[in-house]
């Protein structure tokens, strides 16, 4: 086994690392919504968002293995952090860095590895988006794009925790946030060759609400909106409170025939709020929506204008009775 020599900037390294605020925190949904997407499209056993500390590498978001840490000199990610492309190792075996390591050997028997680089805003590189398997195989010009795309919209999340991009109400991804994500999943659907959609909710009479019961209740019923989204909709969606009562999903690499689905699950969740009759209001939400398939190429801007004229046409006929 041959151990990652040291960076020659390590301590601006690990000062752009411990910068971020993300050490030994609890995991967010920011982070395992990408994680899950990559596991998803990638078909591996194993997602990390790993990050190297001085003698570890630590695991803001992990699917497939449970460890939250494994030391650094026997990891992967230190190799990858020392280069600007992505580290892919097709069969660990075979690799002298990497045959006698005590992951390849032993639990979790790693064959596979590809790593792409992060870089926290200065430009620092402070881990991987990385994906393991315990079968030898390799990635194409097309899937090495991919990984490279997926692991910007994990330097996008780090770069959020600094910037405060998450709304503190709801937990959900704030305009900014929402925005910044939308381009470049709508990018990564279009290099699928997939369709995507997104909804665009704004909640109905809910100036009563805030009149009727008060602005603490108010904020109650956005919180409790944000969690029957959540319940609703599949873990790798993107959420988002752009502000008020208004509230979007992106439903990626997905069928447009999902939408539709979707509909039918949020509009018996809220029939099952709604039916508990104990609280002294309902809740109630216009929805429009806008589509964008891989021959659209439109913008994440136009997709979200499109869903909110639709959004306030049907405002407009819940507000006529019909």
């Amino acid at each position: 086994m041959l151990e990652a020599p040291i960076p020659g900037n390590e301590a601006q390294r690990l000062a752009a690392l411990r910068a971020l605020n993300v050490l030994d925190t609890a995991p967010e949904e920011r982070f395992d919504r990408l994680t899950r997407m990559a596991k998803r499209l990638f078909g591996v056993q194993t997602v990390l968002v790993s990050l190297v500390d001085a003698n570890r590498q630590w695991f803001k978001s992990a699917q497939g293995l449970d460890a939250c840490e494994t030391p650094r000199d026997i990891s992967f990610c230190g190799h990858a952090i020392l280069q600007d492309q992505p580290l892919v190792v097709s069969d660990a075996m075979l690799d002298v860095r990497f045959a006698d390591n005590p992951l390849v050997v032993g639990e979790p028997f790693i064959r596979f590895y590809a790593g792409h680089p992060l870089a926290a805003p200065d430009g620092q590189k402070v881990g991987t988006l990385c994906l393991i398997d315990g079968q030898p195989r390799s990635l194409d010009e097309d899937e090495l794009a991919l990984l490279a795309d997926m692991a910007r919209m994990v330097e996008h999340e780090l770069a959020m925790v600094q910037l405060a991009m998450i709304d503190e109400l709801t937990g959900l991804s704030n305009r900014r946030g929402f925005e910044l994500l939308l381009d470049q999943t709508l990018a990564l659907c279009s290099r699928l060759n997939r369709s995507a959609s997104l909804l665009f909710f704004d909640l109905d009479r809910f100036k009563d609400i805030n009149d009727q019961h008060g602005h603490a209740v108010g904020d109650r019923v956005l919180a409790d909106f944000a969690h029957l989204l959540r319940q609703t909709f599949r873990s790798s969606d993107l959420l988002g409170r752009l502000g008020g009562d208004e509230f979007v999903v992106l439903l990626s690499v997905s069928d447009l025939a999902e939408r539709e689905r979707a509909l039918e699950r949020l509009a018996r969740s809220v029939q099952g709020y709604n039916a508990d009759g104990s609280r002294g209001w309902e809740l109630a939400y216009s929805v429009g929506f806008a589509d964008a398939t891989p021959e659209s190429r439109i913008s994440g801007a136009a997709l979200l204008a499109e869903a909110d004229r639709r959004m306030y046409l049907q405002k407009q006929q819940h507000r006529q009775g019909q």
